[in-house]
């Protein structure tokens, strides 16, 4: 049923499998994610762009796809990689099947190849970047490709997935009974810009069932016209790439500090502790995942978090205006920092997950009560 695909790493290995999908070629930096479910919101990710992922969990398809999972208006990720494709899906919200939706929007799939194995495979030599193609089987050949393909290091991919103009959204999170609905005007309290590098859909709905009356703006919105609409708080995206080589975005981000309450999450988390004259570093192999251990500091909760980064902040660079506020539990690596004096926090992590987990949904009320106590 599926013709011979191959996916071929920029060091040398060399994994074969079936195709899925688009048929043709696709280049990325290979990531892999633990996640056991929700597969379409990570297809639907904008903070994928660029990358070709890999599904730790063996089974995937078999809860097919629905038009009400997506987070995003398209698909950003160059390609998929998974050990079993279930073309027999069952779900009551399903209306196709995964190989269906990889193929109406052009990804191209590898399947039936060592998963876990590729997996060892990054975590040992990091990630990395390659190529799966149904048209050309030549391993030498391929190899040289994926060597060709850019570093994700240094490149800005946030401004090319950024939306065009401002726009409202009013949309609440689902309700098993009614579904998507719309919040009416004296639900929404709070005034937010939200600034959109790479957002998702479920990021707005969580701000919107906080209180917030969102507007998102794109990438490079000039903060002296957000100002304008006198928000109550700026909010700053999660978003694919490289935050270093935004330079115009970090500036952009400065003229906030000090004067409206600020939230990051992921890429935007990153861009804050740059605006605010730190560093930031990329991973060996990032975190890209729904199972991930990340504390609490002030609480000293532990919660299981979703990821998906390649990129952390250094904290020590951050100096004393910053202090650690979240540390992954796997790595040790920066999840979340406050600011001592200015009401400013951020975190690595996705907050707004969906399908979950949801240990995290309580720092969008903590960004409201930052907004309610600046407003007092």
């Amino acid at each position: 049923m599926f013709m011979k695909a191959v996916l071929a790493l920029a060091d040398g290995r060399v994994f074969e499998g079936k195709s899925f999908g688009a048929t043709g070629e696709a280049v990325g930096e290979v990531v892999f994610n633990t996640a056991m479910t929700g597969y379409q919101e990570v297809l639907t990710d904008p903070s994928y762009r660029g990358q070709m992922v890999t599904m730790t969990y063996t089974q995937i398809g078999n809860t097919g796809i629905n038009p009400e999972d997506i987070e995003s208006k398209q698909l950003y990720l160059s390609g998929f990689i998974v050990k079993e494709y279930h073309d027999c899906y069952s779900n009551w919200r399903a209306t196709m099947s995964l190989d269906a939706y990889l193929k109406e929007n052009g990804v191209v799939g590898i399947q039936g190849l060592d998963t876990r194995a590729l997996t060892r495979h990054l975590r040992d030599k990091g990630a990395q970047n390659g190529v799966i193609s149904t048209v050309d089987s030549d391993h030498e050949s391929l190899v040289k490709k994926a060597r060709a393909v850019p570093s994700m290091a240094g490149l800005d991919l946030a401004t090319g997935v950024s939306c065009d103009k401002p726009y409202h959204w009013t949309e609440k999170l689902w309700d098993l009974e009614a579904g998507y609905t719309a919040a009416t005007p004296d639900e929404l309290k709070y005034k937010v810009v939200a600034y959109d590098f790479g957002i998702k859909y479920n990021i707005l709905r969580c701000l919107v069932s906080a209180g917030c009356d969102v507007t998102v703006v794109p990438a490079t919105f000039p903060a002296d016209e957000a100002l304008a609409m006198n928000p109550d708080g700026i909010f700053l995206s999660n978003g694919p790439g490289d935050p270093e080589p935004m330079t115009a975005v970090i500036e952009n981000i400065r003229k906030f500090v000090g004067k409206k309450p600020i939230f990051g999450i992921c890429l935007g988390h990153q861009l804050l502790g740059l605006a605010l004259g730190g560093q930031t570093m990329k991973l060996k192999f990032g975190n890209h995942g729904s199972n991930l251990p990340v504390m609490d500091l002030d609480t000293r909760r532990v919660e299981i978090t979703a990821q998906n980064h390649g990129f952390s902040v250094d904290i020590v660079s951050l100096g004393h205006a910053c202090e650690l506020a979240h540390e992954n539990l796997n790595d040790q690596t920066v999840e979340g920092m406050k600011h001592k004096d200015l009401p400013i926090f951020s975190v690595q992590h996705h907050p707004e997950a969906s399908p979950g987990p949801h240990d995290s949904h309580y720092l969008f009320g903590r960004f409201v009560e930052l907004m309610e106590k600046e407003k007092a």
